[in-house]
């Protein structure tokens, strides 16, 4: 019975040192896994570390990086935006038809965010002054802003021949495509608002103890209606990313982005809970993603594979945030 005792206290730095790893694990899941899928895909194909090809990856993230830095400040307070793709379709959208009607690159793209901005504030008052909630709201206005994209076009693509958007598309400083520049810059300034000013405090606030923060003078209200606003309004930039680089306004929504940008915000390390504020992790997630994919593509693989892979990867880095620190 002594020696038993003896051993107890020698059993508890043990499980600390184990949970600390796993906790360190999880905290870096989505850089250790982003290098992991470069070592391996620069090894299985010689053409992924080539300069074009990381160049085109780094484009194509574009999108993805400026929609999860989105649903980062949405998840932050404990929420979720389900409409955010159809939010992008629907910028997209107000886009080709106000550059059909002649009306500017700049003034169409003013258009695009004002139009994308409108469903983020639907969101918010709904889900902050209608007391429904985030799943349902978002749900809803996923379905009606899908909708409106295929009524208003006439279920058509809208072409769209802009000048500033071939250089946004083909622009480039060295390997860094102009797209993912705009995207570094958001996130530059994503990251200040949230970290370094008394708003990001407040959505943090209001994620980590809703009760606790209106106790102390936050109107939790207008902190979930401006987050959705945000949401909305990068929406409107990746909208004008997804045009330059598709050529047209397409009035079908592409689900793919919505799920994905859910994904690197977990890959990032932010709680579904609410609370925990990252904005470097989901970027990381996003670039993650977007190698995942392009190294899979390189690699022959399947595109019915390639949902399945990120899939895997997802639950994974959901099951390590169990982890986190608190």
């Amino acid at each position: 019975m002594t020696k038993t005792l003896e051993e107890r206290p020698a059993t508890k730095p043990s499980l600390l040192a184990e949970a600390r790893q796993i906790s360190f694990w999880a905290e870096n899941a989505a850089p250790i896994g982003l290098v992991a899928l470069v070592i391996v895909f620069s090894i299985l194909s010689p053409s992924f570390l080539t300069l074009g090809n990381i160049r085109a990856m780094l484009v194509a993230a574009a999108i993805l990086v400026v929609l999860a830095i989105a649903q980062a400040f949405v998840i932050t307070t404990g929420g979720i935006d389900l409409s955010i793709s159809a939010t992008m379709t629907v910028g997209a959208i107000g886009f080709g038809m106000a550059w059909q009607a002649g009306f500017g690159f700049l003034l169409s793209a003013i258009i695009t965010i004002l139009a994308a901005s409108l469903i983020g504030l639907v969101n918010g008052l709904l889900i902050a002054k209608g007391k429904v909630t985030d799943f349902i709201a978002t749900l809803g206005t996923l379905s009606v802003a899908t909708g409106l994209a295929l009524i208003v076009s006439n279920g058509k693509p809208i072409a769209v021949s802009s000048p500033e958007l071939l250089v946004l598309t083909s622009g480039s400083l060295g390997i860094f495509g102009y797209p993912i520049i705009l995207a570094a810059i958001i996130g530059v300034a994503a990251w200040f608002v949230m970290f370094r000013t008394r708003f990001g405090l407040h959505v943090q606030a209001v994620g980590g103890n809703e009760e606790s923060a209106i106790a102390n003078g936050i109107s939790a209200s207008r902190v979930r209606i401006a987050v959705y606003l945000i949401a909305a309004g990068l929406a409107g930039v990746a909208a004008l990313l997804l045009v330059a680089r598709v050529g047209a306004a397409e009035p079908a929504i592409n689900t793919q982005f919505l799920l994905n940008s859910i994904a690197a915000v977990v890959l990032g390390g932010v709680s579904l809970t609410g609370g925990k504020a990252k904005i470097v992790g989901p970027i990381i997630g996003a670039l993650l993603l977007t190698a995942l994919t392009n190294g899979l593509t390189l690699l022959g693989v399947s595109q019915f594979y390639q949902p399945l892979a990120v899939g895997l990867v997802v639950v994974l880095a959901a099951l390590l945030t169990r982890y986190q620190k608190k």
